[in-house]
């Protein structure tokens, strides 16, 4: 539980003292829950269980989000293809979620963004025009049902879909190819910065008094007989134990990997990583205001309209290499530019490529053997007593499998309330609405322009007096950085002293987007983003040299990865580079 004296925003920073903090609870408390995994599974149970008011830490070996949680496809969405394969609870459960999120727990990071199903033409024959109703029935029946689930929940938080001809269709996106197109409908879902939200999740979990450490991985757990009573980490530096009554481990892909702490024991299920890349082009690359949902032989092709850019994604085939650099191949960005410029009147060419970006989804195994078709639901499992196991989901649906898993784990520690997350915004979102419509007010104020404060406030919300604050006393921070002038200094300043980034890649990769919202993908940035961390953190000269140098190693060998022809070329060509850590060897002392 968190000290009442302290505020909300204080107590949800994640700051270098806070981590120096957080590190000795682990060695001294005991804890009702430990949650292994930093992900939007992890960082979720973490603020349900601190939310019941039950002791709980965290650890990431990595940076939250590090993994499949900053590289989806930046939705919030019930699974509009999942009406398909018949998954109705599925869709409801997911647009109950997008309901919430929309409109009380994250308004200020989860918005409505607009797409378009195109309907195909068919020749001009009574079989052709009898096929072109079809498709508009087939494709409108499966939207209105979507709205129809979003009213059931009561939380729609959307517009309802409409029917659009071929002209409709091409006033909203003007690229889309005449030939072919009989119409589209319109409909929309929400849109997230995935890591942004992960960051935000822990923070509020942390205001409520969890234990969130970042850099600590879990090496095997503690026993007694058969039950499970903490676990043995690894902070890269030496081993201890952290004592917990339950362990959740909300590990994704990695799930498979407990089982080599559990010699006699079955975990009960295997996940799946199934790889998803996503391209990222500038806005000028294609005309249109509004998204795509296109359909292909292997998976659904998304183009997203993503501020100043395009996302284009995604693929889905079977990944078995390393789990924590998935890279992307030229085939696989092959893949994507065929199918998307199918329907495009100006193809989109490699040279329009912006960023690439791959991450890997966590299927549950065993439905079928196309990962397309493996289900998105969920799974909780105890193979130990005190030891817990949650995979599968999606991210719109974070939030019911940390309530289940928190759920499960509340047997055992009883008397545990219900879980309170479905009325609890996070952190940011009270007071959102009232400071976006003082925005101008709020930008004459703090001597920024309109634009800037709109893009603090879409991605901090009411925290972006926290940024305020830092500029009022630095007016130098209010510079935009080099290479990525949508961007502040304070940002970087911010992510360092409030969001627990530890590494240059923490910064530009994930608490902005800079690696690959730019065509130079963060080297322009790096040494500026750098010099504003080292002050923060500790760093000498030294440790500043050897992060910007990880950082471009990695840069040049995600490049490199991109040119490979496949799957095992890419995957050799991506591990050339040295892993963030390898910087951290020169760092400082983290300030106590």
């Amino acid at each position: 539980m968190r000290d009442r004296s302290v505020s909300r925003f204080a107590a949800g920073a994640l700051s270098p003292e806070r981590r120096s903090a957080d590190l000795r609870r682990l060695r001294e408390e005991e804890f009702d829950v430990l949650i292994v995994g930093g992900g939007v599974t992890g960082a979720g149970a973490a603020l349900d269980a601190a939310s019941r008011g039950l002791r709980v830490a965290l650890i990431e070996a990595s940076d939250l989000a590090a993994g499949t949680s900053s590289r989806s496809s930046k939705l919030i969405h019930g699974g509009l293809r999942y009406l398909e394969q018949l998954e109705f609870p599925l869709v409801h459960e997911a647009l109950r979620e997008r309901g919430l999120l929309t409109t009380r727990l994250a308004p200020h990071l989860v918005r409505p963004v607009p797409f378009l199903v195109p309907l195909p033409s068919e020749q001009r024959s009574v079989s052709g025009v009898a096929r072109r109703a079809w498709h508009r029935l087939y494709y409108g029946a499966g939207v209105a049902l979507y709205d129809a689930f979003a009213g059931l929940v009561g939380q729609r938080g959307m517009p309802l879909h409409r029917h659009l001809t071929q002209a409709g269709a091409r006033r909203l996106f003007p690229s889309l190819r005449e030939q072919g197109l009989a119409g589209a409908i319109r409909y929309y879902d929400g849109q997230v910065d995935d890591a942004r939200f992960v960051v935000t999740v822990a923070r509020t979990a942390a205001s409520l008094g969890a234990a969130v450490v970042t850099g600590v991985r879990a090496v095997g757990v503690l026993r007694q007989a058969r039950e499970v009573t903490g676990v043995r980490v690894s902070d890269g530096t030496e081993e201890f134990d952290v004592r917990a009554r339950t362990v959740v481990a909300a590990t994704g892909v990695w799930s498979g990997d407990v089982s080599s702490w559990l010699p006699d024991a079955k975990i009960g299920f295997r996940v799946r990583a199934s790889k998803g890349v996503h391209l990222v082009v500038p806005r000028s690359a294609i005309t249109g205001e509004v998204g795509l949902i296109l359909r292909t032989a292997s998976s659904v092709l998304f183009v997203i309209p993503w501020g100043g850019h395009w996302i284009i994604g995604t693929t889905d085939t079977d990944w078995a290499l390393d789990r924590a650099h998935p890279s992307a191949s030229a085939k696989d960005i092959d893949y994507l530019l065929s199918h998307v410029n199918e329907v495009l009147d100006r193809p989109v060419q490699r040279s329009d490529i912006e960023g690439v970006y791959a991450g890997l989804r966590p299927l549950l195994s065993g439905e079928s053997d196309s990962t397309s078709s493996l289900s998105r639901e969920h799974a909780v499992v105890e193979p130990l007593l005190g030891l817990l196991l949650v995979a599968g989901g999606k991210f719109t649906t974070y939030r019911v499998m940390a309530q289940d898993v928190i759920d499960r784990a509340a047997r055992r520690l009883r008397p545990v309330r219900g879980s309170g997350t479905a009325e609890l915004p996070l952190l940011g979102a009270d007071g959102w609405q009232a400071m976006w419509r003082d925005r101008a007010d709020l930008a004459r104020r703090h001597g920024l322009s309109a634009g800037a404060i709109e893009h603090l406030l879409e991605r901090y919300g009411t925290l972006t007096t926290e940024l305020l604050a830092l500029i009022d006393a630095d007016p130098a921070l209010r510079a935009p950085l080099p290479g990525a002038p949508e961007h502040l200094c304070a940002e970087v300043v911010y992510a360092v002293g409030h969001e627990g980034a530890r590494h240059l890649v923490d910064v530009l990769s994930r608490r902005t987007r800079i690696s690959f919202e730019t065509s130079h993908r963060g080297v322009e940035t790096a040494r500026r983003a750098a010099e504003l961390m080292a002050p923060v953190l500790g760093w000498d000269g030294a440790t500043v040299e050897a992060e910007i140098a990880a950082y471009r190693s990695r840069v040049e060998a995600e490049r490199e990865s991109q040119r490979m022809p496949d799957d095992a070329a890419a995957d050799a060509a991506r591990l050339a580079a040295p892993p963030a850590s390898a910087a951290a060897a020169a760092a400082a002392p983290t300030p106590a």
